[in-house]
């Protein structure tokens, strides 16, 4: 029979991006960057800088399924063209929608809020992000009403990176079980207020992701109110209503209650009931 244990190694490896799934990521940062920079040369009134991978791709964090890719395109101040934008966010987001169109093959391209999609028939989209670098430190997006907000995706990824270095490798482990929770149960929470709750939390891990999880069940109800750990966008958790609150808060401790008694059902020796159980909060493809 397999120990729990031995299902939750499993269950791991059901859910990390496989090979072919990392190579796509890859290709496609970099067939992405090669169309921004065919549409905004150096040449060009808005020269694009750079274009690096982030989000869960960048962290290490991502988990099948993979529906989309974060990338982010660093666009040069050339003769202070954001002034040109200054009042008006989409038209910039619309100028890179419209230059992407007519140099790739991509039928559909679309632009809403903070990023153009790049829609791909098969596998996963892709997201740009288009920035400017902002003098006080980070970079300015598209805010989605016109305006702009400030964010730093590599500060965000040097972030957890640290945390990782200084809590362990099963860090990464755990955030990707936290995030299939929440996937399985309504997704509730944006995928990096996850990850930094459980990276806020912890002060070290070990392999044993049982304990881990029953864990960060208790303590989650406390940890719902971090900040972003770059400094720009303030408390990760604004976006929640407080019905949806309520609703956390219960989850949160159903989900305790029955890591618990799968953790006993363990210690007793009866991996059957502890997989059940666990199956229940992680979902069908835990397995049993």
């Amino acid at each position: 029979m397999t120990t729990t244990a031995q299902a939750f190694t499993a269950f791991l490896e059901k859910i990390n991006p496989t090979d072919a799934q990392r190579t796509e990521i890859t290709n496609k940062r970099d067939s992405t960057e090669k169309y921004l920079r065919a549409a905004f040369p150096q040449a060009s009134t808005l020269p694009v800088q750079r274009v690096i991978l982030i989000g869960s791709a960048a962290r290490g964090t991502i988990i099948r399924p993979i529906n989309d890719i974060d990338v982010m395109a660093e666009f040069t101040n050339k003769d202070n063209i954001f002034e040109q934008y200054r009042r008006n966010s989409g038209s910039f987001l619309q100028r890179v929608r419209t230059a992407l169109n007519a140099n790739t093959s991509i039928k559909k391209i679309g632009a809403r809020g903070q990023a153009v999609r790049l829609f791909y028939t098969s596998g996963a989209h892709v997201d740009i992000a288009p920035v400017f670098r902002w003098s006080a430190g980070g970079f300015i997006l598209p805010r989605g009403d016109g305006e702009w907000m400030l964010t730093d995706p590599e500060a965000q990824g040097k972030w957890f990176s640290d945390h990782r270095n200084t809590i362990g490798a099963d860090l990464t482990s755990v955030a990707k079980l936290v995030r299939r929770w929440n996937a399985v149960h309504s997704s509730r929470f944006e995928s990096f207020h996850l990850e930094v709750m459980v990276a806020s939390m912890f002060k070290s891990l070990g392999s044993n992701h049982r304990s881990a999880l029953k864990l960060f069940f208790e303590l989650a109800p406390s940890w719902i109110g971090v900040s972003d750990p770059a400094g720009h966008s303030g408390r990760l958790d604004n976006y929640l209503t407080q019905a949806n609150r309520t609703v956390i808060v219960s989850r949160f401790n159903d989900a305790l209650t029955r890591a618990k008694n799968a953790i006993a059902a363990e210690d007793a020796g009866n991996h059957t009931e502890a997989k059940r159980l666990w199956r229940i909060e992680l979902g069908d493809e835990f397995p049993i």
